[in-house]
């Protein structure tokens, strides 16, 4: 299966009530893009780099925000070294660490955050299984 496979059967997939997450993407942790939906944002490396400190450290993302594509997200929950959460507004954002890769599910108002973080989670727990 290939990255975008991933992307567009498992992250971009429909959730219940017919909703899905608005954008999705598989990085490398040094930024360069796997996979991605049509309409993930433009991220720069600064905004990767600051994300995938804060896996160990979340002071600086819990003060300034988890920001992807210029938008700012508060943190609000996680697991340190394994997954970041991030709210804005009705929306969200859930960031899985694997290994090697970040799996980004960014969803709206109408998604529940515990389906973005399912979907998100799922497929970022199989990608540490494969040990990617």
């Amino acid at each position: 299966m290939s990255w975008q496979e991933f992307v567009d059967g498992q992250l971009m997939m429909e959730l219940t009530h017919g909703k899905h997450l608005s954008a999705a993407a598989i990085m490398g942790q040094d930024g360069n893009i796997w996979a991605q939906s049509e309409t993930f944002p433009a991220v720069t490396p600064e905004e990767i780099e600051n994300i995938v400190k804060g896996f160990n450290d979340s002071d600086e993302l819990a003060q300034h925000g988890v920001i992807l594509g210029g938008n700012k997200y508060m943190l609000i929950q996680g697991e340190p070294g394994q997954v970041i959460r991030g709210k804005k507004g009705q929306g969200g954002v859930t960031i899985k660490k694997t290994s090697a890769a970040l799996v980004i599910g960014i969803y709206d108002e109408g998604v529940q955050p515990s389906e973005c973080n399912i979907v998100v989670e799922k497929l970022g727990d199989y990608l540490i299984e494969q040990c990617i």
